[in-house]
């Protein structure tokens, strides 16, 4: 088997290609253990679950349905299936997540909804982009816009601020869309923004958010947020026929337990996002290495010549060159050490002087 970064037949020394490689954090653990203790109800029907959702109400502070799934193709894909019927169209920036990287599972589950793609400068949908295509036609013959789908952080390692999040709300709202917010990375854009949950989610319009948690020291799941509780009519049902009704579910729910009243999902998002922030400072110090996006989030993607890279990769690093326009993206977690860091330093530099 070969992989995406060319890491074939090569010992990693340390991998700095995606935040789904790090482990499960001792938080996430412990409330997986204590959800092992003896018998429950299966099929959600738990206290662990009930007590998981009423963590998601409490951190938002409002009433609103809460799934649970085991990963995020299964929460943006059916999110975006609740919005749409098939005649509809989703609108999505160019590089989003459901776009690249979900096998077409948003146009799979929806029965058709076309995916329409918007450009727009460091991985954010431009509104005027998004205004001119949703508005260019009005026909029966083309797909009628129904949904807006914004990364949050995005693939890029940028967050929307606050204003730029609600103004997506509002050009939604005037012309009558849904707002979809893939939150894979959401703990990190909150503690970047260091803002309060609901400013950049339900009060600026979002309609319904997919909440990750593999990537912030889950074991595995994402929680399924719909502030708008009318767009989770029987959502239930495609959680089921999709294969995504965890008849354990307890050991998808407890860990937000833990992870919530802890302040865990935060403090690991932070830390993650230190990391990057010190891997970018760091790196701006050499010769020969451009840092492409500006650092806010926990990733960090560098352009350096191509022969760098692959003796970088002799060295034992892994790193994905897929994802953010031709550079090198190096993706910190709630686990990188700073060690790992200096080390990585230490052998761009080697890799540079070639």
């Amino acid at each position: 088997m070969t992989t995406a970064s060319g890491n074939e037949g090569v010992q990693l020394k340390y991998n700095f290609a995606s935040d789904n490689y790090a482990g499960i954090c001792n938080e996430a653990w412990r409330s997986m253990e204590a959800a092992n203790r003896g018998l429950a109800s299966s099929y959600g029907d738990d206290l662990w679950t009930a007590k998981a959702c009423e963590r998601v109400r409490e951190l938002f502070e409002i009433d609103c349905e809460v799934f649970f799934v085991f990963n995020g193709t299964a929460a943006n894909s059916l999110a975006l299936a609740s919005l749409c019927q098939s005649y509809h169209s989703i609108v999505c920036h160019e590089m989003a997540h459901v776009e690249t990287d979900e096998c077409g599972a948003s146009e799979f589950f929806s029965n058709g909804t076309k995916v329409l793609l918007v450009p727009g400068a460091n991985g954010k949908v431009s509104l005027d982009a998004v205004e001119h295509t949703i508005s260019r036609r009005s026909d029966i013959h083309y797909p009628k816009p129904k949904a807006l789908s914004v990364t949050q952080a995005t693939e890029l390692g940028t967050v929307y601020s606050v204003a730029e999040m609600q103004a997506v709300g509002e050009l939604a709202k005037r012309h009558s869309l849904h707002v979809h917010m893939d939150g894979a990375r959401f703990a990190n854009a909150v503690a970047s923004l260091n803002v309060e949950p609901k400013e950049i989610t339900w009060q600026a319009g979002v309609d319904v958010l997919t909440f990750g948690g593999t990537k912030n020291g889950f074991a595995v799941g994402e929680a399924v947020v719909f502030f708008n509780k009318e767009l989770a009519f029987e959502f239930d049902y495609r959680c089921k026929q999709a294969g995504q009704l965890a008849s354990k579910m307890r050991f998808l729910t407890a860990p937000w337990i833990g992870m919530l009243e802890s302040g865990a999902w935060l403090t690991n998002a932070a830390h993650a996002n230190n990391c990057a922030r010190l891997l970018e400072s760091e790196v701006k110090k050499l010769a020969g290495v451009r840092v492409m996006f500006e650092t806010q989030a926990n990733s960090v993607f560098l352009e350096m010549a191509p022969a760098a890279l692959e003796a970088l990769r002799g060295l034992g690093w892994h790193f994905y060159t897929f994802i953010g326009s031709g550079g090198a993206r190096f993706m910190c977690s709630w686990d990188t050490k700073i060690d790992d860091i200096a080390e990585l330093v230490r052998d761009i530099r080697i890799a540079l002087a070639g």
